[in-house]
This record gives structure tokens, sequence and C-alpha cells, in this order.
């Protein structure tokens, strides 16, 4: 853990995380590639599929808490798979009695299941009843700004709008509209779907975001553990230099780089 992560944490529902990075479990080979990926990553939250991945509802399998343990990190139960409000409430309610009362979730609703775009209807409804039980919601959403704000406004702890399209790492396609919400919003702005490599999550740490969550983007790599190390180190440079405050583009306005008072002229005269 480096020094600027201390003093610079994401704080999601009351806790600080040393790691703007969340990552997920799926699409890897086993979960020994799974949890080589989560260690080089730096990850501290880790988002679980309820529906597909094994956290001991199935006792005589393997379970991935044997490789992720709940002690070194927080898991982040969500709703993949889920079409409608009633099956995503029914995951999460189940997700809190696996990981013994566990507040702290992921709802996506998908509207699609060729494209994976979110259905804000019934997403907007399952976090009403969400919240009104006492989970802590972290929701996919899309870049709509005027929905990212009415569910912050109902109550979840934290908006992730995509970026593009789940797996499809075209990066982010609308910059416009995530600036917007990340002005407009007075809970975490995280980017969620659509990173594509490191220099994605660069470019959405250096808007504004306050984190972002991804799990194709590595899991797909060649070289999953690489990539998880390369966007680590991504989501650090991007972050750090949203807070450094980036030059303004100037077109056609060519400016030295170096000062140029005390040079030297052709007639040997100084200048300054």
């Amino acid at each position: 853990m480096k020094p600027h992560e201390n003093l610079d944490p994401l704080t999601i529902g009351g806790k600080a995380y040393a790691s703007r990075l969340l990552v997920g479990t799926g699409k890897y080979k086993d979960f020994a590639e799974t949890k080589a990926a989560i260690e080089a990553s730096g990850a501290r939250i880790v988002t679980v599929a309820i529906r597909r991945t094994n956290i001991g509802q199935n006792p005589n399998e393997p379970s991935l808490l044997d490789y992720i343990p709940p002690n070194r990190f927080t898991l982040l139960p969500n709703t993949a798979g889920c079409y409608n409000a009633e099956d995503a409430v029914r995951t999460l309610r189940l997700a809190r009695e696996l990981l013994d009362g566990h507040e702290l979730v992921k709802l996506e609703v998908l509207g699609d299941p060729r494209t994976l775009f979110p259905n804000m209807v019934e997403t907007i409804s399952a976090a009403t009843t969400l919240v009104k039980e006492g989970f802590k919601v972290m929701v996919y959403t899309s870049d709509d700004p005027i929905i990212a704000k009415q569910l912050e406004d109902i109550g979840c702890v934290a908006v992730m709008p995509l970026a593009s399209l789940i797996g499809s790492g075209m990066g982010i396609l609308n910059p416009w509209n995530l600036q917007i919400i990340i002005e407009n919003a007075k809970v975490p702005v995280l980017v969620d779907a659509g990173v594509g490599t490191a220099s994605d999550a660069a470019i959405a740490m250096e808007l504004g975001c306050d984190g972002v969550l991804m799990n194709t983007a590595i899991a797909a790599a060649k070289n999953p553990v690489l990539m998880a190390s390369a966007m680590k180190k991504a989501i650090e440079a991007g972050r750090e230099a949203f807070l450094a405050g980036r030059m303004p583009k100037k077109l056609y306005s060519a400016a030295p780089s170096s000062p140029a008072t005390g040079m030297i002229t052709p007639s040997g005269a100084k200048t300054g």
C-alpha cells in the first residue's frame, strides 16, 4: 500500500478503502487465476455474481471464499443475470444470509440479454426496496444524469454509470454525461462496464470518477495477472492526474516549455 492511498481513500457506505479499483471474479479459467489477478490488482472490494459463483450455497463444490477470504477483502454481492426487480431483491436477500448480514451490495437489473443494457425502471424499483430494507446499494446505471441523481436521492451509496456496454471493451463513449453525473453527485461515482485497457481506466479517473469497477478487461486479457497490475497503476495515475489538475488545452497557442527570460540573443545580449 502506497502512502498516497492512505491519504486519499475511497469511502463508500461509511467505510474507507485503500484502492479505487474494484474487480469482478467471473470469466477466469479457475479460482487460482482469479486469486492471482485480484492480488495483482490491489483491489479491496471484489464483486461476486451470486447466481453464478459458489460462496457456500453449493457445499459440495469449490467455494470462492477459499481463495478470496472475507477477512481480507470486502465482498460485493451483485445481481448479474437478473432482469426484474423481484429477482434482484431476492438474490441480494440470499447474499445477506450467506454472508452473515452483509449490507454492501451491487444492484444491476438488465433490460436486454444481448446488450446487457440496464433496465432503469426495474433498477429504481429494486433500489427503493433494498434501501428500505437496510442495504447499502451501489447501483449500475445508464449514463443518464437525471436517473443517476434519482438513484442517489433514493439513498444509494454509490452510482455506477456505464462507460460503454458490459464486456464490450469500447472504453468511455460519452465523457460529457459522466462529467455531468460527477458534478451533480454527492455520493461516489464509479465507472462500471466498458473498460477495455489501462488507458480507459486512467481516463475515467482523470474525469473525476471516484473509482472503476471492471471484470472482463482483466479476465479476458491474454495475461490477466499482468493486466490486473496495469489497471492498478492506471487507476493510481489517473487519480493523481485529476488531483494535480491538468494544464488547459490551447488550440494554436504555442508556449515554450522552458522560461524565455535569460536567453542569449543573436547579438549576444540577454533577454529579460
